[in-house]
């Protein structure tokens, strides 16, 4: 006798296929009773409220320090300021143009709305390409 001649003795059990309705449906894998063993049992993950107070855009805490950048535009500091005088963020603080946030000194950025005609000096303060510009037409200077 060879191996390809051998047979079987017993034919194999089919296996018991459940939960599809007739006398031996059981329960299909749902429990007995109760609300989940229903159909159409809808209950909400209770993670869900806590999921959906979150920001849902990308990297919302990835950058805090734009939160502490205030915006003064050149125009404010031309009436504000006489010329040649020193404009830091300290000065700026001193004129009520900006304000401290949670106690801090926030940092400031310069940008170039309105006109320019009295020379001053900025320092520690981040200056946009077209303040830049008119700050030194002006004859002022940026440190």
């Amino acid at each position: 006798m060879q191996f390809h001649q051998l047979k079987p003795k017993h034919k194999k059990k089919k296996k018991k296929r459940i939960g599809r309705g007739g006398k031996k449906g059981t329960y299909s894998g749902r429990g007995m009773k109760g609300q989940k063993s229903r159909a159409g049992a809808n209950f909400k993950p209770a993670i869900r409220e806590f999921v959906k107070k979150y920001p849902k855009l990308r990297g919302y805490k990835l950058n805090p320090s734009k939160k502490n950048l205030l915006i003064v535009n050149v125009g404010l500091l031309e009436k504000k300021f006489k010329a040649e005088s020193l404009i830091t963020p300290q000065s700026l603080l001193k004129e009520n143009i900006i304000r401290k946030i949670k106690g801090k000194l926030p940092s400031v950025k310069i940008l170039g709305s309105g006109d320019v005609k009295k020379p001053f000096t900025v320092k520690n303060c981040t200056v946009s390409e077209q303040a830049r510009k008119k700050i030194e037409k002006a004859g002022g200077k940026i440190l």
